[in-house]
């Protein structure tokens, strides 16, 4: 007699509380965290601990608010394009418009940012419902190129451009410019765009104030793989699965729904049945897979370089060795 698996039956392994949280949607690792140091968050009514081993089973608060940690749902990741004037942040008291005012509203799901744009900076923000994925496209070891389209007060000289390339020390340690390529521009206004593998704070408009070159516009043209498209600021767009499945593998993840294991028992015949069946649908709608199909989508620089925002004219430098970090004595 086949035994059906019941709610005894499902086991899930316990894991550290800042991934689970962020697999759920609940916000990026590092917002766990810092909600978790704040006391913001407990666990069976104890305060939670960074790196605490939980399962979804157990009775969670935030900010005194039951938290209901559903099973992982399926990863989307939108693209808005972010207008001059909002902030990324949920509320404000200073500022009326934020970020989130602007995306869909959903069930269960909580949006979280990756990475963040000031007040006056517009263009490119990528938004997802997987927290885990927000804090690898954000972590400084995945060195996610970033793109920008900049507008500076006057032209860089030779100089100027070699600085840049080549590292300032800023307040909160050494940063470049990857790359900067000369883009259209008339007057006394100069397009620029570049290219770092970072987002420290406001990082491209001090790099450029320490030459001595106001920036006027910044627009965020590409995050990695993903090249702002033509949206209206404001509007937003889901990211086609494919693209999503690409976005996920340039982070070392894959694009599966979390399923719970199960005790050994009955269910072990049910389960194969299912993978035996899922495997012969996919064979049905698809056929074997080509071996392109595993390949890495390298950032497509063409995309930003032709976009909104002029094309570029003349590379300074496509490339560079990236600068080391000096030790302050």
């Amino acid at each position: 007699m086949q035994i059906k698996p019941g709610r005894s039956q499902i086991f899930m392994k316990p894991e550290r509380i800042q991934k689970v949280m962020a697999q759920a949607g609940v916000g990026s690792r590092r917002q766990i965290e810092s909600w978790i140091r704040e006391g913001r968050i407990t666990v069976d009514g104890k305060p939670a601990e960074i790196g605490q081993l939980i399962t979804r089973e157990q009775r969670f608060t935030l900010n005194g608010k039951s938290l209901r940690l559903r099973n992982k749902a399926p990863t989307r990741v939108l693209i808005l394009n972010k207008p001059e004037g909002t902030i990324c942040s949920r509320n404000d008291p200073e500022h009326s418009k934020t970020v989130f005012e602007l995306l869909p509203r959903t069930k269960h799901d909580r949006w979280v940012l990756v990475g963040r744009l000031d007040i006056n900076t517009s263009g490119l923000l990528l938004v997802t419902n997987n927290g885990e994925l927000a804090n690898r496209l954000m972590h400084p070891s995945s060195e996610i190129e970033r793109e920008y389209a900049v507008r500076v007060l006057g032209e860089a000289t030779d100089e100027q451009i070699q600085q840049l390339l080549e590292g300032i020390e800023l307040e909160d340690g050494l940063a470049s410019f990857l790359s900067i390529s000369e883009s259209e521009g008339t007057g006394s206004n100069r397009w620029y765009h570049v290219v770092l593998k970072e987002g420290r704070n406001r990082e491209v408009r001090r790099l450029w104030e320490a030459v001595g070159l106001k920036v006027s516009r910044l627009i965020r043209i590409r995050y990695g793989l993903i090249a702002l498209p033509r949206l209206l600021r404001g509007q937003h767009k889901d990211l086609p699965e494919k693209q999503i499945t690409q976005l996920m593998q340039s982070v070392g993840m894959r694009n599966k729904p979390e399923k719970p294991s199960l005790h050994r028992g009955g269910a072990s015949s049910s389960r194969k049945a299912g993978q035996k069946g899922r495997k012969k649908n996919d064979m049905t709608r698809g056929g074997k897979k080509g071996k392109h199909d595993s390949r890495r989508k390298e950032p497509s620089r063409e995309d930003s370089g032709n976009s909104l925002y002029g094309k570029s004219k003349r590379n300074k430098k496509t490339s560079r060795q990236p600068a080391r970090r000096r030790t302050r004595g």
